[in-house]
């Protein structure tokens, strides 16, 4: 095991360059399972996730090629095969596995999902559309276990707004027969990307990224090329770091519409902010004023950089506060910048932050990715050396981050831990 050192309070400069979505790559590589020739997926980022649905892949029969951030998947050998521990419970996203399954099999054994720690995550609004498609789902030693004779277009209703409920009864209905009508849908730049990919294979999507999303059953899929969209958490995780520490960071392949909540909050705080084509130039500014942010379902602010903005806003003047209505157990960083120096209470859904105080290099541990990506970020700021370890979070979902914040004039290491430190840090 690894930690991650950072020594903190030195100005950022330069140009990062964005990697393909995390959140996109771990649909679309279940999504291959599809269809009956090879598929190509360019720019995947090089992180675990994309490791361990190689592997889950490769479990199930198909040839699996992955090289410079691209991956060839020939899905015509793969069979329906019970997937129900080892590499799924890594894993939240695993859960895609299901639709894709049942849309190619009508059958699947999976595992509950793994993942990072937020509190309960339920998939009752997946299973609710695999039944109402024709799929009996049971839950039988801690795996879900789905059959259908036939799959047959519905139209299903998600009582709360969810993007791996949207992606995921997408994949089932694609090779449904008739017509399916997703109602409440997520918009996520995410499912629009999926709907591309899966339209490119030959199937019928209209209404991807609306509320409303009509799907018409084909027989079945083809391989294609497809290139991912950039990564709008780790665009966004870069940005704040800009307006933290930064002299003047460019972020580039960045679709900047993805983040307009984002920036508008940062212009707010009176960061100096400039949106290209596909780049976002950001820089700090001396004073920064307090904000109150609210995390909503996209086009609103995302639960994914509420915990890297929290680490921000203990630069800000005054009292900012911070409420999650996505996830309310996602605060589990706040006790790490506490020990940083950071003045922080948590009531209810709710975190507030008085500020500005100067953060202090402490020895801290990420519990989740985006947990990981704040004390990160807090690191920077702060004044000596900040130690991360829960490393195996942060390599879920951020590409590179060593050699992508030397770019940007970090000063920034990864040590191997003692079997001490490991220890004490399985007991803790």
């Amino acid at each position: 095991m690894e930690k991650l050192k950072i020594a903190g309070g030195y100005p950022l400069k330069g140009t990062v360059r964005v990697s393909g979505a995390k959140n996109s790559a771990v649909a679309l590589i279940p999504a291959t399972i599809l269809a009956d020739s090879p598929v190509v997926i360019e720019g995947l980022p090089d992180i675990s996730d994309v490791e361990i649905l190689k592997g889950l892949l490769e479990e199930i029969g198909g040839k699996v090629q992955l090289s410079d951030n691209e991956m060839t998947v020939d899905p015509s050998a793969m069979i329906s095969m019970p997937l129900p521990n080892g590499k799924v419970k890594k894993l939240r996203a695993s859960y895609y596995l299901m639709g894709a399954m049942l849309g190619r099999f009508k059958k699947a054994v999976i595992g509950l999902p793994g993942g990072c720690h937020l509190g309960p995550r339920p998939i009752d609004q997946h299973i609710k559309g695999f039944e109402a498609l024709g799929a009996s789902v049971t839950n039988e030693q801690g795996a879900i276990y789905l059959r259908a004779d036939e799959l047959r277009g519905a139209r299903i209703y998600l009582d709360v707004v969810s993007v791996g409920a949207t992606i995921n009864i997408m994949l089932a209905a694609v090779r449904a027969k008739g017509r399916t009508i997703i109602e409440n849908a997520a918009k996520e730049p995410e499912i629009i990307d999926v709907a591309t990919l899966l339209t490119n294979m030959g199937a019928r999507i209209k209404g991807a990224g609306t509320d409303v999303i009509r799907i018409d059953g084909v027989d079945s899929l083809h391989g294609c090329r497809h290139t991912i969209i950039p990564d709008r958490i780790e665009a966004g995780t870069y940005i704040i770091l800009g307006a933290a520490m930064g002299e003047g960071v460019l972020v580039d392949n960045v679709i900047p519409q993805h983040l307009e909540s984002l920036l508008a909050k940062l212009s707010e705080m009176g960061v100096y902010v400039e949106a290209g084509d596909d780049q976002i130039f950001v820089k700090s500014t001396s004073k920064l004023k307090a904000v109150d942010i609210k995390t909503l379902v996209y086009p609103g602010f995302p639960t994914d950089l509420q915990q890297p903005f929290t680490s921000l806003l203990t630069k800000a003047q005054g009292s900012s506060m911070v409420t999650d209505t996505i996830y309310g157990a996602r605060f589990k960083h706040i006790d790490e910048l506490r020990r940083m120096n950071a003045s922080i209470k948590v009531e209810g859904r709710s975190a507030i932050i008085s500020g500005p105080v100067q953060l202090q290099g402490a020895k801290v541990k990420a519990s989740d990715l985006r947990a990981g990506a704040a004390l990160v970020i807090a690191g920077l700021m702060a004044e000596g050396i900040t130690e991360v370890t829960g490393l195996e979070h942060i390599d879920r979902g951020y590409s590179n981050l060593v050699e992508k914040l030397h770019g940007l004039g970090a000063t920034a290491w990864r040590e191997a831990m003692t079997e001490e430190e490991v220890e004490q840090l399985k007991n803790t």
